[in-house]
């Protein structure tokens, strides 16, 4: 159990690298077993050759009687983008590196 937390365990994760980001989807279960998402934006700061990594993070908890309303949203919102700059070209992904990377990041959590 996570001290001072309202959540018991890490039921699931699913790590999403895009680009200079990767996001983590996590299911967590509460002390009454109810399951909640976190979604966390993590973006590695800094350098590696400085010695100097660390992880800006951002995180939102999404609780199931909201699943749909947010999809609904999210949905929305991204038909409004692709609907605006369908001729606008695509910015390169940067491919995964490692999986160490998102281990790395995941653990900095």
């Amino acid at each position: 159990m996570h001290e001072g937390n309202n959540y018991r365990d890490d039921v699931y994760s699913k790590p999403v690298r895009a680009g200079k980001r990767t996001y983590f989807f996590d299911v967590k279960s509460t002390r009454g077993n109810d399951l909640f998402m976190t979604i966390t934006e993590s973006k590695r700061t800094g350098s590696a050759e400085t010695g100097n990594v660390n992880y800006e993070k951002h995180k939102i908890f999404l609780y199931k009687e909201d699943f749909e309303k947010f999809i609904q949203g999210l949905e929305e919102t991204i038909q409004y983008i692709k609907e605006r700059q369908q001729d606008a070209p695509a910015a390169p992904s940067e491919s995964m590196t490692s999986d160490s990377s998102i281990d790395e990041e995941f653990n900095a959590l």
